[in-house]
This record gives structure tokens, sequence and C-alpha cells, in this order.
């Protein structure tokens, strides 16, 4: 065992050879959309991203999943296994099985295996000083998804929170195994500034942000402000604020972008300061055009992270 449960890492790694290690991941969470396909295409995209976080390459998956089966249709397990499957196919892997059981809430997600070679896997703990700090999807689907069940979402916008949450972190993470990352982890449930502080601690360093460069959800802003916040962001903030120092005045509605949970997120890639513009430019070749450097890596300071507002 390389890396295991006693450890932040986003997946374990066991070596099987001298060039080959397998990654093992696992994650499923209730339906976050209504339709059923997509949300089956969204939590494959979410499950596959810890093996992308770690410079893997996704190999096989199993399906978990909770299904109501006295109260929804078959057909609707039907599309939530498709969508799931149609996701693990486009990333090169298969679905070899599963296992459902009944509940009373549907849920969904998958068991993954991927492979790496044992000296070329990214960790949560590699972060140094001078590095650039680079997110690779927008922020803002967990508020989104507030407001998408609030059905104060344009059809734009609708189109826009699919296509964020159920897009693969491959060539995130392709490119950042060429360019030499450092450090990677995905955005997930604790939110920018929740896997921020895990990245920041394991490394024993700290992380400037400035919002001024944090690639935003179109009026992700105003949501905020009109309340359509989750539980998870709130708990988010009480974990990780001891940890942050603002320099100036920073709103509560931009505070909590900072901690609201992502579905199927970016990922959070910690490169050496000369090759994160090479990097950038790599990823919007190749179709990632929201990624942005938010930010640097310095030395240890007696806080995590340091925020400049935006504005400032």
């Amino acid at each position: 065992m390389i890396i295991g449960y006693n450890q932040v890492d986003d997946s374990g790694v066991v070596r099987i050879s001298d060039d080959t290690a397998l990654i093992l991941s696992l994650d499923f969470f209730p339906a976050v959309v209504d339709d059923p396909y997509m949300f089956g295409v969204i939590a494959a995209a979410n499950a596959l991203s810890d093996i992308y976080a770690m410079g893997g390459k996704p190999l096989a998956a199993m399906n978990i999943v909770c299904f109501p089966d006295d109260s929804l249709e078959m057909d609707v397990l039907a599309d939530v296994l498709r969508g799931g499957a149609d996701k693990v196919n486009e990333a090169g892997a298969v679905v070899v099985g599963g296992h459902t059981i009944s509940d009373r809430e549907i849920k969904y997600g998958l068991s993954v295996t991927g492979t790496i070679h044992p000296d070329k896997i990214v960790r949560l703990n590699g972060a140094r000083p001078g590095d650039m700090l680079v997110l690779t999807k927008m922020l803002g689907s967990g508020i989104y998804s507030t407001a998408l069940k609030k059905g104060a979402l344009t059809s734009e916008e609708e189109k826009m929170i699919y296509d964020v949450m159920a897009g693969l972190n491959r060539v995130a993470s392709e490119e950042m195994a060429a360019f030499g990352a450092n450090a990677c982890t995905d955005v997930t449930g604790f939110g920018l500034l929740g896997h921020l502080f895990e990245m920041m601690e394991e490394s024993g360093t700290t992380a400037v942000i400035d919002c001024n460069d944090l690639p935003l959800m179109h009026r992700l802003l105003e949501f905020s402000r009109r309340g359509f916040l989750t539980g998870g962001g709130m708990a988010n903030r009480g974990f990780v604020l001891e940890d942050v120092e603002v320099e100036g005045k920073l709103t509560p509605e931009f505070e909590m972008i900072l901690f609201d949970p992502q579905t199927s997120g970016g990922l959070l890639v910690s490169i050496p300061g000369e090759k994160a513009s090479g990097y950038l430019e790599a990823l919007r070749k190749r179709g990632v055009k929201d990624a942005a450097i938010i930010g640097e890596v310095v030395e240890k300071q007696a806080k995590s992270i340091i925020i400049k507002p935006p504005g400032e």
C-alpha cells in the first residue's frame, strides 16, 4: 500500500509491480438534478475525478445504487445507469457490474479503479512556495443547484451547469502530468477553501488567493445574495474559517462562494510558477476554457489561506 486510509489524499493507491499501481476510489450521492440520465452522467464524472486528481487513468468502474423501487419506475434506474456507463466509456474505461439496494431515496455513484506509474502519483501534499494555483472549472455548482431547484435559472444557465458538472477532468489531469504539477486535488464537497486548506496543511505551506481571478458562474454573486445557499457551505465555513486571513473586506455573499460545495468540480493544481502559463495555454487549446490561475503558494504563514477580496 502506497496511500491508505490514514492519509487525506483523494484515493488509495496499491503498488502491484515496479511500474504499475492501482488507484482505488469510491463516491456516490443523492440526485442533484431531476433528469435521471444527467444524474448518472454527473455522478460518474464526479467519481472519476478522484482518479484524475492523482494523475491516473481510469480502468474500470462498478455501480453503487440505492433505489426506491416502490416509488420510482425501473426506467428511471435504467436511465441513471446508462448515463453513468456513457460517461465511463467517454473516459476510456468500462463498467464491470455493481450492487443495488432498496432505499427511500435514489443515490448513485461508482467505485473506480485506475492505473498509474508509482513514481508519477500526484499527491495532495506536494505544494511548494513559488507554485501557482490553477482551478480548471468554474465555481458555483452548489449555489447553482439550489437556484435550479428554485426555478431561478434561464435555459442557458441550466445547460451551463449541466455542462460544467458533466465535464471530465481528463484533459486537466493529462496536461497536469505533462507539465509536472507538484500537487493536486479535485474541488468537491468541501468547497474551494476546504480542499485548499487540506492541500496547504498537508504541504506545510500557505495559499494566497486573489478573488478577482476566480472563474465564477454567471450571476453567482446574485444567487448567493438571494440566499440560494447550501447547508454544506455553512459546514465548510465552520470547518475552515479560523485558518483564513482576509486582507480587507469580504462580503458574506462572496464568502459563501468560497465555501460552496461543488458537485464534480474542477482540479485545483499546484504547479511550478514558471510552468503555470504554459499549462493554462495547453488547457485552453484542448477546450478547457474556464481554467484560471487563482493564486500562489508561499512559505507557511500564521494562517493556511490568505484571501485578497474582489476589487482589491
